[in-house]
């Protein structure tokens, strides 16, 4: 299970960091290639057929449920989505389940083919109180949730108003679902693309609410998350987590008014997270170590055939404007960093390059240590940290005198990004650049960065070059820094404010789910001799199919 309050810095996205002396990807990394290639082999003698749902272009489906259409696939076949508000009722907790493998979903438009959560009969996406769906005892629901099964691909579709459990399960909009909570892979290849999954729903006297836009947990990939957007989650917008190597690719997608934009528990290996937009979330991007049941920790972004190079890249990205207080949030998610464009928390061997990181008010980039509060059930879960682990003075002051499980970030390289109006919320650690990272035989290192034609600010204002030294800094300027990073996560009820001034939580406001660009053809590589993609003689410009 990934309650949301035990994931608080959150999680993963990838970075470079390997910060040794070689800090590229390996020989054989080639994500979106080997995505691709994996995912259209392997449908095995059935020849694909093309079910339909719903009605395009005056021809009719032979399915008027996604759920019907899926339980009658086979591996290989592909399911067309004609316009529609979907109110799909396909299992207990997921509007529709998929537990067939190499199926390939595609809505014919982007816009108006809707997985809705709401009741049946409530107008699309709606916002009343009434019209939700708690699921089962209140135990929430998902949109299109992909159980354990290899090689499906989903595109060109909305999902919204899925909401989740008062302990925070379920609530995923679309979900390739590898095993959470078993600590084990149990996925392989998958794909979405021109994705849109959001919730126009929040009340905040009641603990539900939508937690995750777009997610993949425990799957081995290859993985590939591209063209698409996520907004209004208590959670994360998009989380890819609990894979030590995730073999897997976010690029060209858009996260926004969420507690966090990316989160990724444990994730690393080969893992990139790129030329993407990520603004008005309370934090930006967020890869974490967690000693919970997403394991094995830490967040490593090591090549896994080459343990002093890093493979997990964040990269030409667009970090702007995270320093919103008023998104969903649930439990610890809550307490992220607010104003942070990035924070690699408790994670090493990253590399995070090229970035363009503006106007977010307290760092734009932030590497702390994480010093997980929960005491692991299980001792395995703390693996790669320290467990009971006693900081020195005066840190046992403030992080506390025993941390049930410490995990220190290093190895992690910051190169060539650029900066602008970062730190803007005027306490003394604020702006380009922070490192709350203890004493440690092993450093961050930064390279290249500018702000404005200068070199980016930092705290401590000196930062190492090169990785392979020793992190011995002004014990005082880290401990700034440290009650700094918890006044921003918790607010005055931390304590650790001492005159410091973060933005608190108000009123919070949902934004309107925008219209997107959907695939230019909706029929590209549909197999055979469809009728939906075959419109000779019939009339293209017909508009009842909305």
């Amino acid at each position: 299970m990934r309650p949301s309050m035990r994931r608080v810095l959150v999680v993963v996205l990838g970075l470079l960091g390997a910060c040794g002396p070689s800090a590229q990807p390996s020989a054989g990394m080639q994500v979106p290639a080997s995505t691709e290639s994996a995912l259209g082999a392997a449908h095995g003698s059935h020849a694909a057929r093309v079910l339909h749902v719903g009605k395009w272009k005056n021809h009719r489906g032979e399915f008027q449920t996604v759920q019907a259409a899926v339980d009658a696939a086979k591996p290989g076949d592909w399911i067309l989505i004609g316009p529609g508000d979907y109110h799909e009722q396909g299992a207990p907790n997921a509007g529709v389940l998929v537990t067939t493998p190499n199926l390939h979903l595609r809505g014919m438009d982007r816009n108006k083919v809707v997985i809705d959560g709401t009741r049946p009969g409530a107008s699309t996406c709606s916002k009343k109180s009434s019209d939700q769906d708690f699921g089962p005892s209140g135990t929430g629901r998902n949109g299109i949730q992909v159980e354990k099964t290899d090689g499906v691909v989903i595109e060109n579709l909305t999902a919204c108003n899925f909401i989740g459990g008062a302990d925070g399960e379920n609530g995923n909009q679309i979900w390739w679902n590898g095993g959470d909570g078993s600590g084990v892979i149990g996925m392989g290849s998958y794909s979405g693309s021109h994705l849109t999954a959001s919730n126009t729903w929040f009340d905040g006297s009641v603990p539900n609410t939508a937690q995750y836009g777009i997610f993949a947990s425990n799957a081995r990939g290859p993985g590939l998350i591209e063209w698409s957007y996520a907004s209004n989650m208590g959670d994360s917008a998009f989380y890819v987590g609990a894979c030590t190597d995730c073999d897997s690719t976010l690029r060209h997608v858009h996260a926004q008014n969420s507690a966090l934009g990316y989160s990724g528990t444990n994730a690393g290996g080969r893992l990139r997270i790129e030329e993407s937009e990520w603004d008005l979330n309370r934090s930006g991007i967020l890869p974490s170590s967690l000693a919970n049941d997403d394991p094995p920790s830490p967040q490593d972004g090591a090549c896994p055939d080459a343990p002093g190079r890093s493979c997990t890249f964040i990269q030409r990205n667009d970090v702007h404007d995270n320093n919103n207080p008023n998104t969903p949030a649930f439990g610890l998610t809550a307490g992220s960093p607010i104003g942070t464009g990035i924070d690699l928390s408790g994670g090493r061997n990253n590399t995070v390059r090229d970035n363009r990181i503006v106007r977010n008010g307290s760092w734009g980039i932030l590497i702390n240590d994480y010093p997980d509060p929960d005491l692991p059930s299980v001792p395995a879960w703390c693996t790669g940290g320290d467990p009971f682990f006693n900081p020195p003075p005066p840190f046992d002051q403030i992080l506390g005198p025993v941390i049930p499980c410490y995990f220190h970030a290093y190895g992690n390289r910051v190169e060539g990004n650029t900066f602008s109006g970062n730190g803007f919320f005027g306490n003394p650690t604020n702006g380009d650049l922070g490192v709350a990272q203890l004493p440690f035989p092993t450093s961050n290192c930064f390279h290249g960065n500018v702000d404005r034609g200068g070199p980016a600010t930092s705290w401590p204002p000196a930062l190492p070059s090169t990785c392979d030294q020793a992190w011995n800094p002004d014990i005082d300027q880290i401990a700034v820094l440290f009650t700094e990073v918890l006044c921003a996560a918790f607010g005055p009820a931390s304590g650790a404010c001492n005159g410091s001034s973060y933005p608190v939580p108000g009123k919070i406001a949902l934004l309107p789910i925008p219209r997107e660009r959907g695939m230019k053809d909706p029929c590209e590589g549909v197999p055979g001799h469809d009728p939906w993609c075959n419109h000779k003689g019939h009339d293209d410009d017909d508009d009842d199919d909305d």
